[in-house]
C-alpha cells in the first residue's frame, strides 16, 4: 500500500515537472510582438526593404516574431526616433544618427565628404566600423545594423564646372552639407526635401546638395537643368537599425540569433535598394535630357581641397573628447580606396 502511494506520489512530482516544462516551453512559443518606427514613407525603396526584412523574421521564426511598421514618422519623428527606442515608445527604430547632431559624436565621421562611390560601398564601410570601434553612444540600444545612401551630388539650375561657378549660389542644404555648401563658396539655404521642389522652380534656391535618387523620387529632376558629377567629395548619411535594449535582452537567445543572421544579410539587401534607387535617379534625369557634368582630374583635387576643413574640424572635436575620429576617417579613406570599382 505504501509501495502505491510513493509511486503515485512520484507519478505526480514528475508530472508536475513535465507539465512546467511544458509551460515554459508554451511561455517561449508566445507570439513576441515588436513596433518598429521609421521615418520614410510606406513607397519608399528602403522602407519596403524594411518591411521585407520584418517579413523574414516572421518566417525565420515560425511566425513567433511579429513586427508592426509605423513608417513616416507615425510613431516618432525622424529627430526624436532614436530617443523613443530607448524610452520604449517603439521598440525597434531606424532614422538618421545625423538627425540628432552631438549625439553620435564618433559616427558623424560616417557622413563626412570622404568621396563614397555610392550606397552599397557606404554601407559596407558603415557597419564594419560601427563593429570595429564599438562607439559608447550607442551603449543605451542594441544596434542591428546600419545603411547608407550614395554620394550626395550639386544638380542645379545651371550649368555648374568649376568652383568660381558655385560662388554665391544658393544651395538647399542642411547640417553637414549645409557645410559643404559653404566651403565650396555657396550660400546655403535649409530646408525640407518636401520643400525643395518649389523652392527650385521658384528660384528660392539655385542648386540643391542630394544623392541622385532624389531627383527621381521628389521630382526634383524636372526644375534642374544639370548634375555636377561630385563624388569626389561625396558625402552620406548613414542610417541606424536599433532595437530597445531591454527588449533585446528579454528575448529567447534562438530569436536573438535570428534577428543577428537576419540583419548581416540585410545590410546587402539595404545597399543594393541604395544602388538601385541611384541607378534610378541617373536615368530619369539622363530621360529629361539634364546635362551631366564631370569635373576634370584637376577639378576634383579643387573640390577635395574646398571641403578638408571639415574634415579636420571633425577630428579635433573628435579628439578633445578622446575619441578616435582621426582613426576612423582614415579608415573610411583606406576602405573608399579598397572598394571595387564599378
Amino acid at each position: 500500500m505504501k509501495r502505491m502511494v510513493r509511486v503515485a506520489v512520484l507519478g505526480a512530482v514528475l508530472g508536475g515537472l513535465v507539465c512546467a516544462g511544458c509551460g515554459k516551453k508554451g511561455a517561449d512559443r508566445k507570439t513576441i510582438e515588436l513596433t518598429y518606427s521609421i521615418f520614410f514613407p510606406s513607397t519608399h525603396i528602403q522602407c519596403i526593404a524594411a518591411q521585407e526584412w520584418a517579413d523574414e523574421i516572421a518566417k525565420q521564426s515560425g511566425g513567433r516574431v511579429k513586427i508592426t511598421l509605423y513608417p513616416s514618422g507615425t510613431l516618432s519623428k525622424a529627430d526624436q526616433c532614436y530617443a523613443g527606442v530607448v524610452s520604449g515608445i517603439s521598440d525597434i527604430g531606424m532614422s538618421c544618427f545625423a538627425y540628432t547632431r552631438g549625439r553620435f559624436p564618433l559616427l558623424e565621421g560616417l557622413d563626412l565628404p570622404l568621396g563614397y562611390p555610392d550606397g552599397m560601398t557606404a554601407t559596407r564601410i558603415a557597419n564594419e566600423l560601427a563593429a570595429k570601434y564599438q562607439p559608447a553612444e550607442l551603449a543605451d540600444v542594441k544596434l542591428l545594423y546600419v545603411h547608407a545612401h550614395g554620394p550626395g551630388i550639386l544638380a542645379s539650375k545651371k550649368p555648374v564646372r568649376t568652383l568660381e561657378d558655385v560662388k554665391g549660389l544658393k544651395i538647399r542644404a542642411t547640417g553637414l552639407s549645409s557645410k559643404i555648401a559653404a566651403c565650396l563658396g555657396g550660400v546655403p539655404v535649409a530646408m525640407s526635401q518636401g520643400e525643395t521642389y518649389e523652392a527650385l522652380q521658384k528660384g528660392v534656391v539655385e542648386a540643391t546638395l542630394c544623392p541622385v535618387e532624389t531627383l527621381k523620387g521628389w521630382k526634383q529632376g524636372e526644375v534642374i537643368s544639370s548634375v555636377t558629377n561630385s563624388r569626389v567629395i561625396g558625402y552620406t548619411t548613414a542610417m541606424f537599425v536599433v532595437m530597445n535594449k531591454n527588449k533585446w535582452e528579454s528575448l529567447p537567445a534562438d530569436i536573438q540569433k535570428i534577428f543577428t543572421d537576419v540583419s548581416s544579410r540585410w545590410v546587402e539587401r539595404h545597399g543594393q535598394a541604395w544602388d538601385k534607387a541611384d541607378e534610378d535617379g541617373w536615368a530619369y534625369i539622363r530621360q529629361l535630357n539634364r546635362d551631366i557634368i564631370d569635373l576634370t582630374p584637376e577639378q576634383q583635387e579643387d573640390w577635395k581641397k574646398a571641403v578638408e576643413s571639415i574634415i579636420q574640424e571633425y577630428i579635433t572635436a573628435a579628439s578633445k573628447k578622446g575619441l578616435p575620429g582621426k582613426e576612423l576617417t582614415e579608415d573610411i579613406r583606406k576602405m573608399i580606396e579598397q572598394a571595387p570599382s564599378k
